[in-house]
């Protein structure tokens, strides 16, 4: 069977506007499968509503959103998750009260349309509760399975995001700012982990990222924003080289 080539996410003359002002204006790309694209930019270059808008919680004032084939542009974010699209956010989104395997055991449900009960014995299903360790082992927290989620650390919470991805069967992954507040030693682990879900789970990830050493080493392409337009959008190397984007970027002083 020849395996599809067919974009995974196709954004078309994206828009958003709020009262006036123009966040995110025209931006049109496509994200092949297995493809790592980062997306960097000033402060106020609308990327986080970029992902928003891709991922449901902010409706475009224009263009359209296609995910796997389907035009999802009105559906809702739960609708765009259960159709293969997986986000993490800037900040951490996990359960603290769960344990760290409850948390990534809710993700598995949701995608197999479990009845989403924490409270039930891991014993009575045997599928998830595989799948959520072999999810867990894939990010490195398989030893702190049984620990509450609110006894991890910063980095290691980011990780654990990552494992309900991957427990989540999701297609295609929005990531925003995956090394945002972690701390030097945690930052590499980190673009190891991500590496991992591109390489060897062949997973499409659009990655919102600031630090340069990880949108290089590991973007396929790099989407340049400036002013909520797609300034450029080819391999990290074009993108450096290019003086427009490194006057828009880096400052004038750059060139």
């Amino acid at each position: 069977m020849v395996k599809s080539t067919a974009p995974v996410l196709k954004v078309h003359n994206l828009g958003f506007r709020v009262g006036g002002f123009t966040i995110v204006d025209g931006v049109s790309f496509a994200l092949a499968p297995g493809e790592f694209v980062s997306v960097i930019g000033p402060n106020g270059a609308g990327k986080t509503t970029l992902l928003n808008l891709i991922s449901g919680i902010a409706r475009p004032t224009a263009g359209s959103v296609e995910l796997l084939g389907r035009n999802v542009t009105g559906d809702r974010p739960f609708q765009r998750a259960q159709a293969g699209l997986g986000r993490t956010f800037q900040t951490s989104t996990v359960f603290n009260a769960l344990s760290v395997m409850e948390n990534v055991r809710l993700g598995v449900q949701a995608h197999q349309g479990g009845s989403l009960q924490p409270w039930r014995r891991a014993a009575a299903d045997t599928g998830t509760v595989l799948r959520s360790a072999e999810a867990l082992a894939q990010v490195g927290l398989a030893d702190v399975a049984p620990l509450p989620a609110a006894l991890l650390p910063h980095g290691t919470k980011r990780r654990l995001e990552l494992a309900i991805l991957l427990g989540g069967g999701f297609e295609v992954l929005l990531l925003d700012e995956p090394t945002s507040g972690l701390s030097v030693e945690h930052v590499a682990g980190m673009i190891d982990v991500i590496r991992s879900l591109h390489r060897e789970q062949g997973k499409a990830i659009l990655m919102v990222e600031h630090r340069m050493d990880a949108v290089i080493g590991l973007s396929d392409r790099v989407a340049v924003m400036h002013q909520g337009k797609l300034l450029r959008i080819d391999t990290p190397a074009n993108v450096m080289a290019d003086p427009v984007v490194q006057e828009a970027y880096l400052g004038p002083e750059s060139v």
